[in-house]
């Protein structure tokens, strides 16, 4: 396979809007083709693969069509609350933030942690106090609202119970990711979410938490996951994949395929991930009806919702 090499995801779960005539699908797949443009041509130009799927990521957070920075979800109190997380295959160094509010990008927060402290994650009144200090982009409650997200939690405004970011039929479980493999071999992996619509009691799920959503490791593979975290925290599923490879001899498909495919669904746990090895070797596996994902390499471009 041919490197450098870079995969995105957009969230999984179910599609409920018109796929034969949509303006929506449209504009999914040109947010997906346009960052992978963009990443790819830093990739391919030198950047370093943690510096790319940092800024694969803060794209995504920019637009109000995924549940991460500008289009996340409300939480029970009306507010909204960002988890994200970073990690360098090379050094294994990894950032994590959890509970942001009011901070335009979580993942380059998350990077900055890992680049200037001696951390792996920060978390509540603290992280947003750090974002401030270091003169990250604060943004007012009205940079986070969107009639989508409103309106999903006007359903179950009120109610004991969270749900995913997605209403109608299904769910769809809104997180945004990226791996990369750079000119050096080097891998890395990041991923952001807004959680579940009407969380409480400061639920984070599994994006922000190494080895669960987000996993990188030159030895192995570089790993983002988007789906029910909880399932994903339970097994592990970054890492475990991650472990297949080294003591288990498996390639990046089989350790993937085993682990969305069979493990996590004896869990009863949905979702799917994204990972690349340092030869360049993408899979995309889910086992929802659907997932917003997207890579390229220098042979080709593929971005996919179903």
């Amino acid at each position: 396979m041919k490197i450098p090499a870079i995969a995105i995801h957009g969230g999984s779960g179910t599609i409920t809007f018109d796929t034969n005539n949509s303006e929506l699908k449209k504009r999914y797949l040109n947010a997906l083709n346009s960052t992978l443009d963009e990443v790819y041509e830093m990739l391919s130009g030198g950047s370093s693969a943690t510096e790319c799927v940092s800024k694969a990521v803060s794209i995504m957070e920019d637009c109000d069509l995924f549940n991460a920075g500008k289009g996340s979800v409300f939480t029970a109190n009306g507010n909204h609350e960002m988890d994200a997380a970073i990690m360098n295959g090379e050094t294994l160094e990894a950032g994590a933030v959890a509970g942001l509010q009011g901070v335009k990008n979580p993942v380059l927060v998350a990077y900055d942690v890992l680049q200037n402290t001696p951390f792996v994650m920060i978390a509540g009144e603290e992280a947003i106090e750090y974002a401030r200090h270091k003169n990250f982009k604060l943004e007012t409650d009205s940079y986070f609202y969107t009639q989508l997200r409103y309106d999903q939690w006007q359903e179950i405004k009120g109610a004991a119970g969270m749900k995913l970011d997605h209403s109608g039929e299904g769910a769809k479980f809104g997180t945004v990711g990226a791996v990369a493999v750079d000119n050096e071999g080097n891998v890395a992996a990041a991923t952001s979410t807004g959680g579940m619509t009407n969380k409480a009691w400061g639920r984070v799920g599994d994006s922000p938490l190494i080895g669960a959503g987000t996993y990188a490791n030159n030895k192995t593979c570089a790993i983002s996951c988007t789906g029910h975290g909880e399932y994903f925290i339970r097994g592990v599923v970054a890492y475990d994949v991650s472990c297949r490879m080294e003591y288990g001899g498996k390639s990046l498909k089989q350790a993937a395929y085993d682990v969305i495919y069979k493990k996590l669904k004896r869990m009863g746990g949905e979702g799917g991930l994204i990972a690349v090895d340092s030869s360049g070797n993408i899979c995309m596996p889910f086992n929802t009806k659907g997932m917003y994902r997207g890579m390229k390499n220098e042979a080709q471009t593929i971005a996919r919702i179903f």
